[in-house]
């Protein structure tokens, strides 16, 4: 894997983080949380998922104004019918993000909140591979929440560069909620 260099990584960070100058006060997106499946522990699971959402947010400051998006948690069997309908993968899977498309032209609902996309974490996916890796579901769930909110702002992990600067992204967002880089244990080839 080729590693981009350290000065892409930080400035693709830095470049997006709130300066200490005058500007607009910073809004979070608005975030809708919705149960569809039995198996989440609605209150508990909603307050990881704001939290890890807001830090997201807070952290990149990508000009998203008064946003919204919605996130679905549902359990392996609705994840994987999205995963089938969307990606031609018959199989669960933990997280999928939506992004919306976005208006091109002018539009009649100026005073709107711009739709970032659609984020759906399946429970059984998201519980087994935090048992496998021996970390508190919490985290594992907040990671997967941010990992969504960067797919809905652009970021992706389509090649090496690319995934090397939205891990990294993942990595501090996480440390500032306290939670271990979840990166750690794998092995990175060089």
């Amino acid at each position: 894997m080729r590693k981009p260099s350290a000065e892409r990584v930080l400035g693709a960070i830095s470049g997006r983080k709130r300066s200490s100058g005058a500007m607009a006060p910073f809004v979070l997106p608005i975030t809708e949380v919705l149960v569809v499946a039995d198996c989440w522990q609605t209150a508990a699971d909603e307050a990881v998922i704001h939290r890890a959402i807001e830090t997201a947010a807070e952290t990149v400051n990508a000009g998203l104004g008064e946003a919204e998006l919605a996130v679905m948690l549902t359990d392996d069997a609705g994840i994987r019918t999205l995963n089938s309908n969307w990606r031609g993968v018959d199989k669960p899977t933990n997280v999928l993000s939506f992004p919306a498309l976005q208006p091109t032209g002018p539009s009649g609902a100026d005073d709107a909140p711009r739709m970032l996309g659609d984020i759906a974490i399946a429970y059984e996916t998201t519980r087994k591979e935090a048992d496998d890796e021996q970390k508190p579901f919490d985290h594992h769930l907040s990671h997967l929440a941010v990992h969504g909110f960067l797919h809905l702002i652009g970021y992706d992990h389509e090649n090496d560069d690319d995934a090397e600067v939205m891990e990294t992204l993942e990595q501090e967002i996480l440390a500032q909620l306290g939670i271990p880089d979840p990166y750690a244990d794998r092995e990175r080839m060089d």
